[in-house]
């Protein structure tokens, strides 16, 4: 099957060429289209009692944002400073859009600033309004830090998308130059970055078309470039690698070609399967952000792996003569030595590395998730530095999560309104509660935390009340994040179960083994768990924090775990695809269990830890950047690679292939039909006779 599709792209090269130019000319002509499609919705659960809650409140009477101004620089009862501030008030009560502007507030705590806060009227003139009310505060001769409502909103989307391209920024430069160094030419180093260029319009085009049913985040389009250049290189040094491998020995080019399609070009097909599979576990969430971070990963994976099973061949088979072959001596010796070290003693490392894992792993156990607050971003921004003036001079005014908002049909005269009101107020974390009639048959009663959303007494609160027998509705922050919470605990086993069952099936069909599917989920398993707990470890619990240009918030974003999880899983059998197929190549041409393991480390050593490299350094991009959810992910998929390329991949895999010996490919007797039926098998061209003409091989590149 493979064979048949890589050789018509080998015999008709530059109709393959064309196919993909019009495909990467609608991709990046039509499909960036999408951009005007993206929503910034993150951590909603649509159906859920506060989703459903929100839209009627938004229906009835959208809720007005609020601007908050902190003044500070002068002593707050500065006459001249009053003046100018009053002078701005009253300009600020001008503006179309703001219905309400309070008496400045002076710092009861310091006595060195001043507190405004700004009410604007919900519509679309929103962020318009609350621009200018900011351009009149600023005006004052002091230093006025003016955030919240949608002025924050943009500042969140602004670094998120600045730390985007940030990390493109440094992390191209340093990829390009070990792609010169791993693939030792220009032509071959440049093979990688036209896959991610094609394999980004694809994805753009698919992203486009999946907008016209479905929401996709903003968020979606890092995921795209980010694995679009990460796989590309996978792929591209993959088969490259086992090109320049099969010159050595083929009569010619289309030989080598064909050999290459018929043994990487398997593996690639079958790593990007289970890449797919393990993001598209992402689809079960209702989420908009996690389901569009799934069809997003699985659309990249997609389109680059076509593109390596047919633009690849196609420019090799036209371009493949300048690039040469290589060469037999020295190659992985490192490894191969390092796999018989661990084979001396595997259950030395086994113990040794499983101890390790375990022990990065164990802070994921406490782990807290949270929607965050301003300290997710930089000191340099405007709502950071709000945060920072509001905790030091109006800690009575720290408010980020939204008030608790009890929905219901009772009128606001009824007697029952009056009861939950005052059980409302008895309740833990709750203050300032307030009843109003938003329109006819809507009653509102609004409750602020005292502590933050994902505090256990907000938390605790809003359980209770939906506890009351009433016909009541919970929304609002800290109900929408008992609610997500809710949603990953039923979701997050189908996901899981889809991406284990997934994974497992297309790992027995490569391998025809049920026992090495279940010892890669594992191994896999330990590496993500290892790196989760390295970003607990870090930014909930602060430890190392100043190194990474954050602080210990106490808590994880939750984007973060389940999207760490997904891509890291994907990457990790991707390698263990890599690996597992040159180990099956030597069993079945007969070699000993011990020896086709050392000479499958040996084989792919090289080529898993430059792949590991290289999208090592495009995620780590994402961890200098300022956003504290893209650092956590950036730093947990540099970690989750890095253990997996080093400590799984190079120790614990060999150590656990070694002590089970002939029992890898243990394959039941029943389920040899079901293997036969579900195998992907290709077979490489002969060998060449001694009498066949070799083809003259250049000396240069």
């Amino acid at each position: 099957m493979i064979r048949a599709l890589t050789g018509v792209s080998a015999r008709r090269p530059w109709a393959v060429v064309a196919l993909w130019l019009v495909v990467v000319g609608a991709g990046f002509g039509i499909g960036t289209g999408v951009f005007g499609r993206l929503v910034p919705d993150v951590g909603t659960v649509p159906g859920s009692e506060s989703y459903k809650a929100a839209q009627r409140l938004e229906e009835a009477a959208p809720r007005p944002e609020t601007l908050n101004a902190v003044i500070t620089g002068r002593p707050a009862n500065d006459p001249e400073l009053r003046r100018q501030v009053a002078a701005a008030v009253a300009a600020t009560r001008t503006v179309p859009g703001v219905t309400a502007v309070s008496e400045p507030l002076p710092s009861a705590a310091t006595g060195r600033a001043l507190l405004v806060q700004v009410r604007l009227a919900p519509g679309d003139g929103e962020e318009a309004a609350a621009e200018a009310a900011a351009a009149r505060l600023r005006a004052v001769d002091a230093q006025v830090t003016v955030a919240g409502g949608p002025l924050s909103d943009a500042e969140f989307d602004e670094q998120a998308g600045e730390d985007v391209a940030r990390a493109e920024m440094l992390s191209t430069p340093v990829v390009l130059v070990l792609l010169l160094i791993v693939f030792g030419g220009l032509l071959a180093a440049g093979l990688p970055l036209l896959v991610a260029v094609v394999g980004t319009g694809g994805a753009f085009g698919i992203l486009f078309a999946f907008s016209a049913v479905t929401d996709i985040s903003v968020y979606a389009v890092q995921i795209v470039t980010m694995l679009a250049l990460g796989l590309a290189v996978d792929y591209a040094l993959l088969m490259v690698s086992r090109f320049r491998e099969e010159r050595r020995t083929a009569p010619d080019v289309a030989t080598a070609v064909a050999r290459t399609s018929a043994t990487a070009g398997r593996t690639v097909a079958f790593s990007g399967l289970t890449v797919m599979v393990a993001l598209a576990g992402l689809v079960v969430f209702p989420d908009p952000f996690l389901r569009s971070m799934g069809l997003a990963g699985a659309a990249v994976v997609a389109v680059d792996m076509l593109v390596a099973l047919t633009l690849l061949p196609a420019l090799l088979s036209r371009f493949g003569h300048r690039i040469r072959p290589r060469r037999r001596e020295g190659r992985g010796q490192v490894f191969a030595r390092v796999a018989r070290g661990v084979q001396r003693r595997p259950v030395a490392v086994l113990v040794a590395i499983a101890a390790v894992m375990v022990t990065l792993a164990v802070p994921v156990f406490g782990m807290r998730i949270a929607m965050g607050d301003p300290r997710m971003l930089p000191d340099s921004t405007d709502t950071r530095q709000m945060w920072d003036g509001l905790n030091e001079h109006f800690p009575d005014q720290v408010q980020w999560a939204g008030d608790i908002q009890v929905v219901t049909r009772i009128p606001a005269n009824d007697p029952r309104i009056a009861q939950l009101r005052q059980t409302v107020s008895a309740m833990p974390g709750v203050t300032d509660v307030e009843a109003g009639q938003l329109a006819p048959g809507l009653t509102v009663i609004t409750a602020t935390p005292t502590g933050q959303a994902e505090g256990a007494d907000a938390r605790n609160a809003v359980a209770a009340i939906r506890d009351l027998p009433l016909d009541v509705q919970v929304t609002g922050d800290t109900a929408r994040l008992v609610d997500y919470r809710a949603m990953l605990a039923d979701r997050l086993p189908w996901a899981i179960a889809l991406v284990a069952v997934g994974t497992l099936l297309l790992l027995f069909a490569f391998t025809g083994s049920v026992v090495l599917p279940v010892k890669a989920v594992l191994t896999n398993l330990l590496s993500i768990g290892a790196a989760l707990g390295a970003v607990v470890w870090v930014f909930q619990d602060g430890n190392l924090a100043g190194l990474m240009g954050t602080e210990g918030m106490g808590y994880v974003h939750l984007t973060v775990p389940v999207l760490v999880g997904a891509i890291a899983f994907g990457l990790s059998v991707d390698y263990e695809v890599f690996l597992l197929s040159r180990i099956r190549e030597r069993a079945l041409a007969g070699d000993d269990p011990q020896v086709s393991v050392a000479a499958g480390i040996q084989s792919t050593g090289g080529i898993v830890t430059a792949a590991a490299l290289l999208i090592g350094v495009v995620f780590a991009g994402f961890a200098a950047g300022g956003f504290a959810p893209i650092k956590a992910i950036g730093l947990g998929l540099v970690l989750a690679i890095a253990l997996d390329a080093t400590l799984v991949r190079m120790l614990l895999v060999p150590a656990t292939m070694t002590l089970m010996g002939r029992l890898n490919w243990w394959l039941p007797a029943f389920l040899r039909p079901v293997h036969k039926r579900l195998a992907i098998s290709e077979e490489p061209p002969p060998e060449p006779t001694p009498s066949t003409t070799q083809e003259p091989v250049p000396a240069t590149r």
